[in-house]
């Protein structure tokens, strides 16, 4: 049996802990019950700034907002599972605790009496539910065909229609869904550093995954990780390290981190944008992170959604910014005639105006600067634009040197990213004409 019988999502549960202490549980006594998870929301830059909570023992729905301060912005009534405690298994009754994302919307072919005309499912089971055996399936937040009651379902959350309705426009795939035994503010101060640290752990990641670094996969609990129901950790690092073997580069951008608590465990969710030679990607990725034995923080599993909006432009502004202090730092190592510095901005395989390879490149700037030193190197009228290869550079070019000797024409290189830096890889001439 699906557990589909009520209202909109099985929420993300947080609990607010200190950096290094993993999330408190409290146990609910009597047969049959299991742990419970009291949840403590954060207020710091890295909560998101909408985003709803369940509180399963007032059987309230929060619609919280982070408008400096956090706030409940909305409390509706809402129904859970018939069973109390967090979800186990497949027809346990109970509604899950953790943190949750809306899927998708529903608004047809839905039984009235048991979900209203309005749905939205949740991504019941996460990573972490996965890694701890969790089983069922179709958690939704629903509506009502009558006025809902208390603890009536069979593990969805159920809101009254009229109310699901009014907050249908702001149920945008990928809100995040706190549920949780009970829902309070975080109240420990301190341990409002902890959402910049997964912020920071995100973006060490990402610069990590663009180094090819061993930091990347060091990243990961390969004991625990999955990247969904079929694929466990080997046959994710082997994946990778095919697509570096295959692909010279890759960049990677994120932005808009946030970070929210679950039971034990902590999700970082942020837009993505990826480029290699042959692919462009923009989504939504989710990380999700648990202590290893020895209390470091490492990634378990990762989902990823679409994502409607654009990140190119905020891409091609720090493409443009790397570049261009990339091209001035090589300006100024040739008008210093500094061989050793200027080969460092070459691939091996470079070209420069028929001269193949770095080694014949400074071969020739040395038998050049041996004659005469640069006097004047400058750059105008500077443009740089994407290229299939990494970027394309033109700009107009003036050059003296000591003897006297000028020329003015225009110059055009493509680079390539390799980590955090841009290298030359084809570099044209072409002297205008006096």
């Amino acid at each position: 049996m699906r557990d589909r019988s009520t209202p909109p999502t099985a929420f993300a549960s947080i609990r607010f802990a200190a950096l290094a202490a993993l999330t408190i549980f409290a146990c609910l006594a009597g047969p049959g019950r299991v742990l419970a998870w009291e949840a403590e929301l954060p207020d710091t830059p890295e909560t998101p700034t909408y985003f709803l909570a369940i509180d399963k023992e007032r059987q309230a729905f929060l619609v919280m907002g982070r408008e400096s301060p956090l706030k409940v912005l909305k409390e509706l009534p809402c129904a859970t599972g018939q069973a109390d405690g967090d979800k186990l298994k497949e027809g346990d009754l109970r509604t899950p605790e953790g943190v949750y994302f809306v899927r998708r919307k529903l608004a047809g072919g839905l039984d009235y009496e048991l979900y209203g005309d309005l749905a939205f499912t949740l991504d019941f089971p996460n990573p972490v539910d996965r890694a701890r055996g969790k089983s069922g399936t179709g958690i939704w937040i629903h509506g009502r065909g009558r006025p809902i009651g208390q603890r009536e379902t069979k593990g969805c959350v159920a809101l009254n229609t009229e109310d699901l309705l009014a907050l249908s426009a702001t149920l945008a795939p990928g809100t995040p869904v706190i549920i949780a035994s009970s829902v309070r503010f975080a109240s420990d101060a301190g341990g409002g550093r902890t959402p910049a640290m997964f912020k920071d752990k995100v973006a060490a990641w990402a610069k990590s995954w663009q180094n090819r670094s061993p930091e990347f996969f060091a990243a990961y609990d390969a004991k625990r990780f999955n990247d969904g129901p079929k694929e466990d950790y080997a046959d994710f690092a082997a994946q990778k390290r095919r697509v570096f073997a295959s692909q010279p580069w890759n960049q990677v951008l994120v932005t808009d981190i946030t970070a929210l608590p679950g039971p034990d465990y902590w999700v970082t969710s942020f837009k993505q944008y990826y480029r290699a030679p042959n692919l462009t990607a923009q989504l939504v990725k989710r990380l999700y992170w648990q202590q290893d034995e020895a209390g470091a923080w490492r990634i378990i599993g990762n989902t990823e959604d679409d994502l409607d909006e654009n990140l190119e432009p905020l891409y091609l502004d720090r493409l443009r910014q790397e570049v261009l202090t990339r091209i001035d730092a090589w300006r100024k190592a040739w008008l210093k005639a500094d061989v050793a510095a200027y080969k460092e901005f070459y691939l091996p395989d470079a070209v420069q105006q028929g001269r193949k390879g770095s080694a014949v490149i400074m071969d020739h700037k040395r038998a050049t600067w041996g004659k005469a030193k640069p006097r004047k190197v400058e750059i105008s009228d500077l443009v740089i634009r994407m290229h299939q290869r990494g970027a394309e550079v033109r700009f107009r070019q003036r050059y003296a040197d000591a003897t006297g000797y000028q020329d003015v024409g225009q110059k055009t290189m493509i680079l390539e990213p390799r980590g955090e830096r841009w290298f030359i890889a084809d570099e044209q001439w072409t002297e205008e004409k006096k």
